[in-house]
């Protein structure tokens, strides 16, 4: 890996974005939501998607320049259509439609339909946070992992994710996979020529596989057996079913799918804490629970108790002050595509950085 300037890669992705028929300001959340997977420790969702992203809009399969609809709205709900936009800039904004609605109710829901994969949930739950909300959020995604007992794709890894603000300068993040392993890891496994551990994933035949590629044509498994299979299906009728999004094997497949939309649904719940508690105090609370934890006893050979969020907000910082780390080959593809929209490639390596 080599490290690159946040603002210089942020920058130069937005111009692709732009160069493909992003406005402006979306082409510029868009990076945002891409590098920042990167800077916090999370690659497979980060600036190495960038390729395909380009592809689908390219491919017209991603319109660029889409607006976000409202379809419904009762109250503090509103049913959202994302016009087969960017995934991330429309679910960016449809968290800015709820911010005030949260405000003055104290909880604001939201469902799209028509969208597309959105990247690390960890963007928005960080957004949220800063703005002293607590968001509950999940998605939908395409076919990857099977019903417990099964061996056929029938579920994305469905990930689901709950963000809290703290006082400690990060915001407390449960983002998690319903799968046993995020299906980016076995794609970056597969770029690599690499095997995955076993009990991650079955063949087309339902036979385990420690290979990436069977791997991906086959299923991954879910977390903790039923229990991730229960969490999956509720995420699916979430983001899926209430949202009017395709479901389970009607998702688009970001990569094997460059004839059809993907149509992935999102579900977004955020909660305004001064609802509930004067900020001073809930922030008084959380930190003191957290102080509690960290101060529990640890287990022989643990050098520290971590609460979530706190080792990629250490990855952020660090990453923010070395460079933020691109694989060589995401590089060469970021190259390829400036040169063909005529963007100049300025985003230098940081040099002397591990």
């Amino acid at each position: 890996m080599n490290r690159y300037p946040k603002e210089q890669l942020q920058s130069l992705v937005a111009q692709l974005a732009a160069g493909m028929g992003s406005p402006a300001d979306d082409a510029a959340l868009f990076a945002e939501a891409l590098v920042d997977a990167d800077l916090h420790g999370v690659p497979t969702h980060g600036v190495s998607r960038l390729n395909i992203y380009l592809k689908r809009i390219d491919a017209g399969l991603i319109d660029p320049k889409a607006k976000l609809a409202i379809d419904r709205r009762a109250g503090c709900v509103l049913a959202l259509d994302a016009g087969n936009g960017l995934g991330q800039v429309q679910a960016r904004k449809a968290l800015d439609l709820l911010m005030p609605m949260a405000s003055e109710n104290g909880v604001a829901v939201a469902t799209i339909r028509n969208s597309q994969h959105f990247g690390a949930l960890s963007w928005y739950c960080n957004y949220a946070a800063s703005r002293q909300m607590v968001l509950l959020s999940m998605t939908n995604c395409e076919p990857a992992m099977s019903p417990e007992g099964g061996y056929e794709a029938f579920f994305g890894t469905n990930p689901i994710a709950a963000s809290f603000p703290t006082g400690k300068g990060f915001p407390v993040k449960i983002d998690l996979s319903t799968s046993i392993v995020a299906r980016g890891n076995i794609i970056a496994a597969q770029k690599k020529n690499a095997p995955i551990p076993e009990g991650w994933a079955l063949d087309p035949d339902g036979n385990p596989t420690t290979n990436a590629s069977q791997a991906l044509l086959g299923t991954v498994l879910t977390m903790a057996g039923h229990k991730g299979y229960a969490l999956a299906l509720m995420v699916e009728l979430f983001s899926g079913v209430l949202s009017g999004a395709a479901i389970g094997p009607d998702v688009g497949s970001m990569y094997k799918n460059l004839d059809r939309k993907q149509d992935v649904g999102h579900f977004f719940c955020l909660f305004d804490v001064k609802a509930f508690l004067d900020y001073d105090e809930y922030l008084r609370r959380i930190d003191e629970t957290i102080d509690r934890i960290k101060a529990s006893k640890k287990r022989p050979g643990a050098e520290e108790i971590l609460v979530p969020g706190e080792r990629s907000a250490r990855k952020a910082a660090i990453n923010d002050a070395q460079g933020v780390p691109v694989s060589p080959e995401t590089m060469a593809e970021i190259d390829q595509w400036s040169s063909r929209l005529k963007v100049e490639f300025n985003c230098h390596e940081v040099v002397g950085q591990p």
